[in-house]
């Protein structure tokens, strides 16, 4: 956290990758008991990304990863620090990252290491590259926030199965410069007393994967969706509130909210408490659901590319996933 100091990182370029496959909400009224009014009406989602059969994740972040670097205009031997945020990793060990690194082709000598803060990890990966960007442990970082989540929900779930996609988005960033523009303060919380309220129960030391695991559907996603909306609700619209009396800035000084797409009434809620209108919000949660990580930086890249972000525009960012951990950063683009 850093509170109204001069930026010392700033985003250099963006990149974001989504699967070709697309399941749309009538494609899920024919899998479960759902239909698409009900699944709009209370989420705002119309459609998902899934990845490809043998497309994994550290595919997906490679390839956003490619896309943020061309934007910066910085090759991947250039890199000195990568960090990947992901709960789905391509497997329990070694960490994804280090399949992206070989993937983008990075040096041997570029360190690289995931992170697992749900949704809220890509937040949690800005706060960590610009603290090696301060301290002159590296020049030039990729954060990627991927997620496959199609591979972790339960498909007979109406509650769940309709939220999730999968992708990957990525930033690439380097030392600010005199202009004013880049990070200007990251705001990190979590709370282990709600872990229960959104997690995935076997799997790892505490419950190891077995043949009963399994038949339960425990190495599936568990949510209990009231208590997650309301908890966020609360601690994004604070961390938001938060950002900005940090740095003495006020709500309409912010040009554009890029959020966790994670529900849209989460998204309206937080608006209304915040103070800031729902039109400035970037929005892309109906064509995407929620990726996780993967939601702020592809939501970014997109408005980016589009012209709709503008170089020196205040963003303010914020997620919240299981944990729970969540987070806001404030960014002059």
């Amino acid at each position: 956290m850093r509170l109204g100091s001069k930026p010392r990182s700033r985003i250099a370029g963006t990149g974001h990758y989504a699967p070709a496959r697309i399941l749309g909400n009538h494609d899920l009224e024919r899998m479960v008991d759902t239909s698409d009014e009900w699944i709009v009406e209370r989420t705002g989602i119309r459609q998902r990304h899934l990845a490809a059969e043998g497309e994994c994740s550290s595919d997906m972040a490679a390839q956003a990863a490619k896309s943020a670097l061309e934007a910066a205009g910085i090759a991947a031997t250039d890199l000195d620090l990568i960090i990947v945020a992901t709960i789905t990793g391509d497997m329990p060990l070694p960490a994804t990252a280090v399949f992206v690194q070989q993937k983008i082709g990075a040096r041997s000598d570029c360190p690289a290491f995931d992170i697992a803060a749900a949704c809220a990890g890509f937040i949690y990966g800005l706060s960590i590259a610009d603290r090696f960007l301060a301290t002159g442990g590296a020049r030039n970082v990729l954060v990627v926030g991927v997620e496959l989540l199609s591979r972790v929900v339960n498909w007979k779930d109406r509650t769940t199965c309709v939220l999730f996609g999968d992708g990957a988005g990525a930033a690439v960033l380097t030392p600010a410069g005199d202009d004013g523009r880049g990070l200007l303060s990251t705001h990190l919380y979590a709370d282990g007393s709600q872990a229960a309220a959104l997690h995935i129960p076997a799997g790892g030391s505490a419950r190891p994967a077995s043949h009963a695991t399994v038949d339960r559907g425990q190495h599936l996603v568990h949510m209990a969706g009231q208590d997650v909306f309301k908890y966020a609700v609360r601690a994004l619209s604070a961390a938001s509130i938060t950002a900005l009396e940090a740095n003495e800035l006020s709500r309409d000084e912010v040009r554009w909210v890029v959020p966790h797409q994670a529900n849209l009434r989460i998204i309206e809620a937080v608006s209304k408490r915040v103070g800031i209108g729902l039109d400035r919000f970037v929005l892309n949660i109906e064509r995407y659901g929620n990726t996780s990580s993967a939601s702020i930086p592809i939501a970014l890249d997109e408005a980016a590319r589009a012209g709709t972000i503008k170089p020196g525009d205040l963003l303010l960012m914020c997620a919240l996933g299981a944990g729970f951990a969540w987070g806001s950063a404030l960014v002059r683009f």
